[in-house]
């Protein structure tokens, strides 16, 4: 029995949920879950979880069939590019950071969990490496893992949301994210250009 979708899914489960654990979209839903409902919240960030995640395989899908495996390698260069060129902005701009100035109404707690988290999500970390995992794992995988770990992540933020309330200043971890960025464009860039360099991730795709 071919077991290899097993590392697959456990790389792609722990890369994105450790990644949106420090991402802006998790602190925005914190703060979501603090100033309002905490269930409605994360039902609304959840959905948009799993329809960016719909949106980054096929995105990486059709990337995947135009590169070709001869030079998706370009990809992953461009995804890391784009990691470390977000970091270096939110290091210029550290008030973008403070997101979801929403209503606290309950009622509406749902809508704009949904609203604030796709918006937040589009071209965010976890989605361009959703869209480069998707040549090494396969667009089912990385889609269950992927939405699994996102759905996961906001459950968690709801969470501390509804105990913590506004205690919770995203600014706190601003600096640690920019370098959790920047350390993984680096590694991304490093794995495009040179696969070999990386053999654990070698063995475990494509499947």
């Amino acid at each position: 029995m071919d077991l290899a979708w097993v590392g697959g899914f456990a790389v792609v489960f722990a890369v994105i949920g450790f990644l949106e654990v420090f991402d802006r979209t998790s602190f925005a839903l914190i703060a979501l879950a603090a100033r309002s409902h905490p269930f409605r919240s994360w039902v609304g960030g959840a959905s948009a979880f799993v329809l960016t995640s719909t949106l980054s395989v096929t995105v990486g899908s059709a990337l995947s069939d135009v590169l070709g495996p001869s030079r998706i390698g370009l990809l992953r260069v461009a995804g890391g590019a784009f990691l470390i060129a977000y970091a270096a902005w939110l290091y210029f701009h550290p008030e973008s950071e403070e997101a979801g100035r929403e209503p606290r109404t309950p009622h509406t707690a749902l809508v704009t969990a949904f609203v604030t988290i796709f918006l937040l999500e589009l071209g965010d970390t976890t989605m361009i490496f959703q869209i480069i995992f998707v040549a090494d794992f396969g667009w089912l995988i990385v889609l269950v893992a992927g939405a699994l770990a996102l759905v996961t992540v906001a459950a968690w933020d709801c969470y501390l949301g509804a105990h913590l309330g506004t205690r919770v200043e995203p600014k706190l971890l601003h600096r640690v994210v920019v370098a959790v960025l920047t350390i993984v464009g680096a590694v991304t860039i490093a794995y495009g250009l040179a696969p070999s360099a990386f053999p654990t991730l070698g063995l475990l795709g494509p499947v």
